[in-house]
Parts: structure tokens; C-alpha cells; sequence
């Protein structure tokens, strides 16, 4: 019934009355049945601590178990919600840096196109090695070159031509006979230095110094011509007719850019001055040497000596015509010609 404490309380009361009474074997028993009982609820009430204990340890176990498993939990959320922001914010990023990139590449295409554009620009108005020149160093400085054949020409009669066209008659024609002309430069290695109207002017042995620069002019002049006569003949667009009229000296020059805004290449020189000449004083179709010229390609073309000439500012001068080819007759260069065009 739950009496041991009771039980274990008479026992001492029935020992210590035996005891007064004088009957100490009695008392002995009842104190040691109180011990027993005393001792054995002592040690229920210290295994119910110990249960209490031990209770309330494997609670505060569970519990701490139960704490680190939500912290845990609240820290893989807490991982989770780092690394979906982490991983957004290297995506804005990358998709801005891919952005910027393409935005870049875009740039320098842009950038490398009209370098291009410029390049090719700059080369249609100098010399490639001038060109380079001047973008190394914002200035090309003048040369002078010992021995180099300048080319005049111009159409006959240009003046009254155009007064008959009109300005976009006038500017197609000068194009299309010139834009060829820019071709046989090519061809032959030559350089365009300018025109002026109708004249076109060109130099053969610069930038470059080359060898046979005479006679790479005078095959250029014969093509020139050939050309021209042939759109007289064989004029399928109907394109206006022109004479054409050629001279060529060959002599020192200086040449150089000059101006700082549309500048252009340039060359300077009594040679050029003589050529100048030479083209005023050539005919319909001739290709007028002078004698400097002459003592070039003589061994190579046969021409016809014109003798001397009073040139206006210049006294008198030895001129020649150019016949043709001995390597390569003049019809041989038209046939050419046609076959080219054909192509």
C-alpha cells in the first residue's frame, strides 16, 4: 500500500520504547526492521532521481538534437537562399560581362571596319609606303628621287565637249575613262599622282626606284591610247568620244604630301614640267617622248624623231613619237586589249 514510511517510523517508535523498557533484544530488532525499510525508500526515492535524471538528460539530448537539426535546417535554407542569390548575381554579372564583351567585339569590328575603310582611303590618295609613313609618324617627309618617267594627259577639244553635256554626262564620262586608266596604273605598277579636269597625271620609278620605269610608262601610254581609240571604234554604250593626247619626260623629282587638310601626294620638278609639255605638243592618239625618255627605251620601242621644237618657256627640245613594240606591236596590244575586256 505505499506504508514503508510509516512502517519504517513505528519500528523506530517500538525500538526506542523496548529500549526504555529494558527489553534491548526487541529494540534491536525493531531498529534494524526500521533501517530496512528506511534504507529501501531511500533507495526508491534516489533510483526515481536517477530515473529523473536520467529522464530529463535524454530530454535535453532529444532537445539538443531536436535544436541542431533546425538550425541545420535553418542553415541549409539560409545556404540555399545564399546560393540562389550568389547564383543570380553571378548571372547578372555574367550576362553583363557577356553584354559588355559583345558590345566590345561589336565595338572593335566597328572600329577595325572604318580602320579598314580609312586605310584603304589613305591609300587611294598616297603611296602605300607614304601612307605607312604617315601614320607612324603624322608627317612624311620629301624625297627626292634621281631618275623617275612622268605621264601627261589629257582629251582634245575636252572644253568643247562638255559644253554639249551635261555635268552628270560630263563627270561619268571623266569616270569611266579614268577609272581605267586606273587600271592600267595597277597593271603596270605605276603611280597615280593626280588629275586635274581632264588631264591625268601619273609616275613611273617611285616610291619605289625601279629599273625599267621608262618603259613600264610607255607600254602603260600605249594601252591609254589603244583604249581610247577603241571606244572611238567600238562604241557599243554610246559613250562620248574623246582624242586622247599623251606626253612623257624622265628625269629627277621631289615628291612629297603637301597641306595638312586634304593633303595629297605630290611631285615637283622640271621633269614634270617638261612632261607637261611634251603632252601639250603631242597629237591625237601620239605618245610624245622627250629625249631623256628616248635614250631609255629606244632599244626597245621604235619611235619616230620628231626633231627639235621651240617650247614655249623652254627653248628648244628634241621630241619623239612612239611607233611601237619591237617585243610587242600595237596591234597585238588592242587584241589584247579586247580579250581582257571580254574577260
Amino acid at each position: 500500500y505505499g506504508l514503508k514510511k510509516q512502517i519504517s517510523e513505528s519500528n523506530l517508535q517500538l525500538s526506542e520504547l523496548n529500549e526504555k523498557a529494558g527489553n534491548y533484544d526487541l529494540a534491536y530488532g525493531y531498529l534494524k526492521n526500521h533501517i530496512v525499510y528506511r534504507d529501501s525508500i531511500q533507495n526508491i526515492e534516489n533510483v526515481k532521481a536517477m530515473a529523473n535524471m536520467r529522464t530529463d538528460f535524454e530530454v535535453s539530448q532529444k532537445q539538443t538534437e531536436v535544436d541542431l537539426l533546425n538550425e541545420q535546417k535553418q542553415n541549409q535554407r539560409l545556404v540555399l537562399f545564399g546560393s540562389i542569390l550568389a547564383l543570380l548575381t553571378i548571372s547578372i554579372i555574367a550576362f553583363g560581362l557577356f553584354r559588355k564583351n559583345k558590345f566590345i567585339n561589336t565595338t572593335n569590328e566597328i572600329i577595325a571596319n572604318e580602320k579598314n575603310k580609312t586605310d584603304r582611303l589613305l591609300l587611294n590618295i598616297l603611296p602605300e609606303e607614304t601612307a605607312k609613313e604617315l601614320k607612324e609618324n603624322g608627317r612624311v617627309k620629301a624625297r627626292k628621287f634621281e631618275s623617275v618617267t612622268v605621264m601627261f594627259s589629257d582629251f582634245k577639244n575636252f572644253t568643247l565637249h562638255s559644253e554639249h553635256l551635261s555635268p552628270e554626262d560630263v563627270v561619268e564620262s571623266i569616270d569611266f575613262y579614268f577609272s581605267k586608266f586606273d587600271e592600267i596604273m595597277e597593271k603596270h605598277g605605276l603611280e597615280k599622282i593626280k588629275t586635274i579636269g581632264d588631264a591625268y597625271m601619273c609616275a613611273s620609278g617611285l616610291p619605289f626606284e625601279t629599273e625599267k620605269h621608262a618603259h613600264q610608262m610607255v607600254r602603260a601610254a600605249m594601252e591609254m591610247v589603244q583604249f581610247v581609240d577603241d571606244i572611238k571604234m567600238d562604241n557599243e554604250n554610246n559613250r562620248t568620244r574623246f582624242d586622247i593626247r599623251i606626253g612623257i619626260s624622265t628625269g629627277p623629282v621631289v615628291a612629297g604630301v603637301v597641306g595638312s587638310k586634304k593633303f595629297a601626294y605630290d611631285i615637283w620638278g622640271d621633269t614634270v614640267n617638261v612632261a607637261s609639255r611634251k603632252e601639250s605638243y603631242s597629237d591625237v592618239s601620239q605618245i610624245n617622248i622627250s629625249e631623256t625618255t628616248y635614250d631609255l627605251i629606244k632599244d626597245e620601242f621604235e619611235c619616230e624623231e620628231r626633231g627639235e621644237i621651240e617650247v614655249k618657256n623652254k627653248g628648244m627640245m628634241r621630241m619623239y613619237y612612239v611607233k611601237w613594240s619591237r617585243e610587242t606591236p600595237i596591234k597585238t596590244i588592242k587584241d589584247k586589249h579586247k580579250v581582257n575586256s571580254l574577260t
